[in-house]
């Protein structure tokens, strides 16, 4: 598993960091990027068919101080995994590197599944999506990563309390918070962290912008949270950048639930 970075790191002397964003052209992911590019960081961002966004948060970054390069991936696909990483090998090239620094495992897609109406066919499309696209496409670019790295993936506070409709998603974000323990473990010896953030409700267009778009909804869930609103991308995508930097880089295996004091 371990590799010798020594010739990509002097090929990135220069100290830029760079960071692949999976579902970088939206929601979490987007503030995700822009504040990784306020930060100098370089973005690769993933979307899965919306290009023209994509590429509008590609100007914003570059507006932020950083550029990025917008991709398309298909998380739930894993066939197209190898194909993906040598495309990022690529677009690395245009910036004068042979690897990167960051990895944030953000695309996913909502299931309001109960446990008594949940199909095989759901249960497989979001572990397709949710843990094994994860697993593999990280495992993918295992080779492109810098020894010190650091890897963060998205959870849920939905694996730490539980609320109708979400049987088969909520235990799904469990599984990638066990995944992100032993991530941390094995790649110790590269020096990679791995850490978790866990996202309470957030105000986008995930589940059909229900906590966004729903007066009732967004108050329900106003009312179980200490801070009295439901969350922003912004609340979340500053938590995700700090984790990623030098100062955070002691934290590992770690979950972090940015929720406002959701359900507690």
């Amino acid at each position: 598993m371990a590799t010798d970075n020594t010739a990509t790191n002097n090929a990135n002397a220069s100290g830029t960091k760079i960071a692949i964003v999976t579902g970088g052209s939206r929601g979490i992911g987007r503030d995700t990027v822009l504040r990784l590019a306020s930060r100098g960081v370089k973005t690769i961002l993933t979307y899965h068919a919306n290009r023209d966004e994509a590429e509008k948060v590609c100007a914003l970054a570059a507006e932020a101080g950083a550029p990025a390069i917008a991709l398309q991936l298909s998380i739930e696909k894993a066939g197209e995994f190898a194909g993906f990483a040598e495309r990022v090998r690529e677009a690395l090239k245009t910036w004068g590197a042979e690897r990167f620094d960051y990895l944030v495992n953000n695309a996913g897609t909502s299931s309001a599944a109960t446990f008594a109406a949940g199909t095989e066919a759901e249960l497989d499309a979001q572990f397709a999506v949710h843990f094994k696209g994860p697993f593999l496409l990280t495992q993918a670019l295992l080779p492109l990563i810098n020894d010190g790295g650091r890897i963060v993936k998205i959870s849920s506070g939905l694996a730490r309390f539980s609320f109708p409709g979400r049987a088969i998603y909520g235990p799904m974000k469990a599984a990638v918070e066990a995944l992100t323990r032993y991530m941390a473990l094995e790649l110790g010896p590269r020096r990679i962290t791995a850490n978790v953030v866990a996202p309470g409700a957030i105000a986008t267009d995930f589940s059909g912008g229900m906590v966004r778009d729903n007066p009732q909804v967004n108050k329900a869930i106003a009312d179980h949270t200490a801070l009295g609103r439901a969350g922003l991308p912004t609340d979340v995508g500053p938590v995700i950048a700090s984790l990623l930097s030098d100062e955070f880089g002691w934290v590992n295996a770690q979950r972090i639930e940015v929720a406002g004091g959701m359900h507690i």
